[in-house]
């Protein structure tokens, strides 16, 4: 669902952009359906390209996350070891 909702709303957010730009050059709202469907199409597509890299990236910084966890925990495991020997 969120999928959609984000779609949805570059969507319309293309409509609106298109409108902002047709009523800036006073032109009439209503005298070309395609293009306003053209710009919906585009953004539309734009918030997909999003939806999709936040995922992607949330996956990433997990992964990283974990890398940097792991690390540590090696770290303070050696660091252990070492601190055994020396007594």
């Amino acid at each position: 669902m969120p999928l959609l909702g984000t779609v949805i709303g570059f969507s319309f957010a293309g409509l609106a952009a298109r409108m902002g730009q047709l009523s800036i050059q006073n032109r009439n709202l209503y005298s070309n359906p395609g293009g306003h469907l053209l710009a919906m199409g585009v953004f539309g597509y734009a918030g997909y390209l999003a939806h999709k890299w936040e995922t992607y990236s949330g996956q990433l910084l997990a992964e990283k996350k974990n890398e940097i966890r792991e690390r540590r925990e090696q770290m303070a495991a050696k660091f252990a070891s070492q601190q055994e020997n020396s007594e």
